[in-house]
């Protein structure tokens, strides 16, 4: 059904914020509150570095995929993963910590592209040269009606409004 692909998100919106509070309540009844709010801070900070490294590590392999001529396409989708990690790990919670983490281990990364490519359709355009054998479309028509408009008197240059005159 077109539609509903995306009705995850709204009930995702809801139960996310209930489940991190949940999952706070819990840490902080089992370590305390102190070291709760420091295990937050330290998944953020901690998250950062390696995504520093490891999106460093992206760029420099898609760097080498377009000097190679190769498909960067791989090294892009891992990148924007390591993005989304960097977020979820930058978003105060136990949940999002963990599921940015596992987001930052590469195996898991190439799974969760293969199955994101899996639903994707991918519609290609080319512009330029026509590959022999391939019909080319018409372009398309425009049809209008002009009047030309003729000025008797010529005009110093500059005086349009759409120029500037010379100093």
């Amino acid at each position: 059904m077109r539609g509903t692909e995306h009705m995850w998100i709204l009930p995702t919106l809801i139960l996310l914020p209930m489940i991190e509070i949940a999952l706070f309540i819990l840490v902080g009844g089992w370590i305390g509150l102190w070291p709760t709010l420091a295990l937050v801070i330290a998944s953020a900070v901690g998250g950062m570095s390696v995504i520093r490294v490891q999106g460093t590590q992206a760029l420099a392999g898609l760097q080498r995929d377009i000097e190679a001529g190769g498909d960067p396409r791989d090294q892009l989708a891992h990148g924007a993963l390591i993005l989304v990690a960097g977020i979820l790990l930058l978003i105060p919670g136990f949940l999002t910590d963990a599921i940015g983490i596992l987001l930052l281990i590469p195996p898991i990364r190439a799974w969760v592209i293969a199955r994101g490519a899996a639903r994707m359709t991918v519609q290609a355009t080319s512009f330029g040269r026509q590959r022999h054998g391939a019909r080319r479309q018409p372009p398309e028509v425009i049809d209008a009606e002009f009047e030309v408009l003729e000025d008797d008197a010529p005009r110093p240059r500059g005086t349009s409004g759409w120029t500037r005159p010379k100093p």
